[in-house]
């Protein structure tokens, strides 16, 4: 075949070998803001080693290996006996073992703890996704272990170690353990007081054995889960929490019977199976009828990843979509230096950026631990958790077209990605679940909506559009008429006034001005690429570009 039918021009480049981290300016100004000074060399060094690592050929094909070869279930072994194991791909284990090597399990103990684990978390997602559930639920299992002592002290250590060991052994034999959670059954969805998983105590205080069936559990060969189910079913309120331990401690198996995975939309590294306890030995942890208030911290460190986890997916999109226009060229010049396309791109960045902004000031308000910031975060994290999650299908499916065909192609990266994008959303309570949990915040936390309001009106006088936005939200939390069927819109405008409050104090200002005038002043289409043409987009694209 001529050779000259096989010259390739006008392609870009792969978007490899580059510091994910650095490259990322929101990223970096934000954990350099909400870092100690005496810290902020340590931490932007360990961050940007994860960065070249995530940016590095080697992690992208760890990723691509781990998706394309999914896990596979093992119910039973070659006797008949049940082993219930589930294999994966060798990307798999290296994924996740560069996740706890990282410290992304490690955030609650350390200095800038939350900080240094939400931006590695958010950089290494950009690596693969699906890895990112079980070292979400490991980390988000500290604060529900903490309602118990001694299972603290037992469990804690484990879970926030460096080291990753896989393969199913007693969790004292191990050097480091991951953990799942099972709350979710069939008949209740979203509604998990609604669960029918029963637990019947044993002579031993604070023993149980369950029997049920969990709808959902991910990450399956975890070395833990928690789990609810109910202590009491002929008591009205007898959920409670409990730990299940994959081995006993004598090294046999606890009852644990995956019944199968799940075929999932994306996601598809990850295993996330249906379980069935029969006769399951479990430990209480904390009160019984307290389960929900036991596992609600978890919930709300999982959701907060939900939400790095979306940021991290959009700037993803947002850096290819940003680098192949920077390199194709189309009508006589650059894809990035045509006006229409800048729109797009600019448009894109805005969003991204208002995601990790948001996100790290969430995990700078867990490092600080304040009765305040426990307040902000009552309401910001399910606005967030509604909002940001929301947006990053959208921001994926656009990006994507950012490459044309190009990007509709596996080879590219952004079909994963895209498939990924829903996720989120879903995970953790779904959009109305999110909704709802501000409402309740609202009627029954005044403090929370005092310390919400603060926060968004330390921007006050800086932007006029942010300060109508503001003055309009006033209007809509006066009047609680009809709440629950505005909850939707109510809990969007919570989580642009917050982006836009973070974004005029802390961004440049071309992109503050953007984001206002677009996402609270009105000037904005139904589209991305809809931006008042008088706005400086061509900073605001130049901003989100990687630099290789």
């Amino acid at each position: 075949m001529a050779a000259t039918t096989h010259t390739v021009t006008n392609q870009a480049p792969p978007l490899v070998g580059y510091d994910v981290f650095t490259a990322d300016r929101a990223l970096s100004e934000a954990v350099e803001r909400h870092t100690a000074p005496e810290l902020v060399d340590e931490v932007r060094e360990e961050l940007a080693g994860l960065g070249r690592t995530a940016g590095s050929a080697q992690a992208q094909e760890w990723g691509v290996l781990a998706n394309e070869n999914p896990p596979k279930l093992r119910t039973h072994d070659r006797y008949g006996n049940r082993i219930d194991e589930v294999e994966f791909h060798p990307s798999w284990h290296r994924l996740l073992g560069k996740a706890v090597s990282a410290g992304l399990t490690d955030a609650w103990g350390r200095p800038a703890g939350h900080v240094r684990r939400a931006a590695g978390f958010l950089v290494w997602t950009q690596a693969e996704g699906g890895h990112g559930c079980p070292v979400s639920m490991t980390h988000a299992a500290v604060p529900a272990l903490r309602t118990d002592p001694a299972l603290a002290a037992e469990w804690e250590p484990r879970l926030t170690s460096h080291v990753y060991e896989e393969g199913l052994r007693p969790a004292a034999e191990k050097g480091g353990v991951l953990f799942g959670m099972g709350m979710t059954e069939k008949q209740g969805g979203s509604d998990v007081r609604a669960n029918t998983t029963s637990a019947v105590p044993l002579s031993a205080d604070g023993e149980y054995v369950l029997t049920g069936h969990k709808w959902f559990c991910s990450a399956p060969m975890s070395d833990g889960f928690l789990v609810l189910a109910q202590a009491s079913p002929s008591k009205k309120d007898s959920l409670t929490c409990f730990l299940v331990p994959r081995v006993l401690a004598d090294g046999t198996r606890n009852t644990f019977a995956i019944q199968r995975l799940k075929d999932k939309l994306g996601n598809r590294s990850n295993a996330s199976s249906e379980v069935e306890f029969d006769g399951t030995w479990a430990r209480r942890v904390g009160e019984e009828g307290r389960g929900v208030r036991t596992i609600i911290e978890m919930v709300a460190a999982t959701r907060l990843d939900c939400v790095i986890g979306s940021a991290a997916i959009m700037r993803q999109a947002v850096a290819q979509a940003v680098h192949h226009a920077s390199y194709r060229s189309a009508f006589g010049g650059l894809l990035v230096e045509k006006p229409l396309m800048r729109n797009v791109l600019a448009d894109l960045a805005l969003e991204s950026e208002a995601a990790t902004t948001l996100a790290l000031r969430l995990a700078a308000a867990y490092d600080a631990d304040t009765e305040e910031e426990r307040a902000f975060l009552r309401l910001a994290v399910p606005a967030a958790k509604y909002w940001v999650t929301k947006r990053c299908t959208p921001v994926a499916g656009e990006a994507l077209e950012c490459l044309g065909g190009n990007g509709y192609v596996e080879e590219s990266g952004m079909p994963r990605l895209l498939r990924e994008a829903p996720l989120n959303s879903i995970w953790e309570g779904s959009g109305n679940v999110q909704a709802l949990d501000v409402l309740r915040a609202l009627q029954r936390e005044p403090q929370a909506i005092n310390a919400f309001l603060q926060e968004v009106g330390k921007a006050r006088g800086a932007d006029h559009r942010l300060d109508a936005a503001i003055k309009d939200l006033l209007t809509e939390l006066s009047d609680l008429d009809g709440i629950e069927a505005r909850a939707r819109r109510l809990v969007e405008r919570m989580a642009l006034v917050l982006q836009g409050s973070l974004l005029v104090r802390w961004a440049p200002a071309q992109v503050a001005d953007a984001f206002c005038a677009s996402r609270l002043g009105g000037d904005w289409g139904a589209a991305f690429g809809t931006l008042p043409h008088s706005l400086d987009l061509a900073s605001v694209v130049e901003r989100a570009r990687a630099e290789v």
